[in-house]
């Protein structure tokens, strides 16, 4: 990076920053229902080398994709030719809201976290953005404050309706465990995932896109069962606070669809706070059974499965060594989870690989993956 930032820009960095990936181990969109997410960081991370500038202008160059954006931290728009660039001007915006001074710069990117996988790639050029104005302008924000200021740029300047799951994770993840995280609160609790556990990612490589995409139409109806319960039960602002039996009272009133989404957030909220145990136990019976009836409810009652994801689960429900599997991010494709005996890892692999390969004719990829510390600045 620092050959290609001497190449790209003449001079040599000055400050370096990263932010991880992540990946949920249970809880799909129970995050902007304000609920419960267990999710983990991973050792796929986001780089930014940077050199401040003398005026206000912001060049920003990537390692993984061709190309130059350009804008004056006075006048920012969006950039359709470079739209990942967004993510750096959407900071820009909602620091400067937030009333930080920021000063230009000449930055590189670098990520080895794959795009439009579900493993945050955008919430970590948020943070690692962030991180990098920070160091540019001498202050410091509460990591919780930087996860809250990147969900609102990729909410009103990127214009993806995201909860606060990715940039939490990525800001306030812990080396060595996951995070259950309180979404609602803007706490969490350490979840030490078990000895002979490994996590492993397997991608689908069916690519998601999530702007315009049905992750606003499953919002929208989760705002409506939230809606429908609270006549009935005042205490309800979300669905994070119905319960079981009070959603079954009325589950027959509801617009179907409508009724079906609630059903899986608030089954999901559940099993996220009984994953806590069993992860830390490393029960491998409750382990399977809370994974594949996330995968059941994602596909049948929230709808967000994809050919790809069932072939995937497949491949992973039968492979040596697995404990438990489920779907990762939002679903419509990207990547897949397993719990997998740490000594059965390789034999795992190969046969996800071949197997997945052999169904669909697209060759995965398989992360093995450990918790890593969350968004801060790199020193030499």
């Amino acid at each position: 990076m620092t050959a290609e930032f001497e190449k790209q820009f003449g001079k040599t960095p000055q400050f370096w920053s990263r932010a991880p990936g992540r990946v949920d181990l249970m809880g799909s969109h129970t995050d902007y229902n304000m609920g419960f997410v267990m999710t983990m960081t991973i050792d796929r991370d986001t780089w930014i080398a940077a050199r401040p500038r003398p005026d206000k202008k912001v060049r920003i160059r990537s390692l993984n994709i061709a190309g130059e954006s350009q804008f004056s931290l006075d006048n920012i728009k969006h950039d359709q030719r470079a739209p990942w660039s967004n993510y750096v001007r959407g900071m820009a915006v909602v620091m400067q809201q937030a009333g930080y001074a920021l000063t230009g710069f000449d930055g590189l990117i670098h990520s080895t976290v794959p795009f439009g996988s579900g493993l945050s790639s955008s919430a970590a050029i948020e943070m690692a953005t962030a991180v990098t104005y920070q160091q540019l302008g001498g202050f410091a924000l509460d990591p919780v404050e930087m996860a809250t200021l990147g969900q609102q740029a990729e909410n009103e300047f990127v214009g993806v309706s995201t909860g606060i799951l990715d940039q939490y994770s990525s800001a306030l993840g812990q080396a060595g465990s996951a995070i259950q995280l309180d979404c609602r609160h803007l706490t969490h609790e350490i979840a030490p995932i078990a000895d002979g556990l490994q996590v492993v990612i397997c991608d689908t490589r069916a690519e998601r896109n999530l702007i315009g995409s049905e992750y606003d139409d499953r919002r929208a109806q989760c705002e409506a069962g939230a809606r429908f319960l609270q006549r009935h039960y005042p205490e309800v602002e979300a669905l994070r606070d119905a319960t079981l039996a009070q959603f079954a009272v009325h589950e027959a009133e509801m617009p179907a669809v409508v009724a079906k989404r609630c059903r899986f957030i608030i089954e999901e909220n559940q099993r996220v706070l009984d994953l806590a145990a069993a992860l830390t136990q490393g029960n491998a019976e409750t382990l399977r059974q809370l994974f594949a009836d996330s995968y059941i409810g994602a596909r049948d009652l929230f709808e967000i499965g994809a050919p790809a994801m069932a072939a995937m689960m497949q491949a992973m429900q039968s492979a040596p060594g697995v404990v438990a599997a489920r779907q990762a991010g939002a679903g419509f494709g990207g990547c897949m989870v397993a719990l997998v005996q740490d000594d059965c890892v390789a034999e795992f692999s190969e046969h996800v690989q071949q197997t997945y390969t052999s169904d669909t004719g697209i060759e995965p990829r398989i992360f093995v993956v450990s918790a890593a510390a969350g968004a801060g600045a790199l020193e030499e």
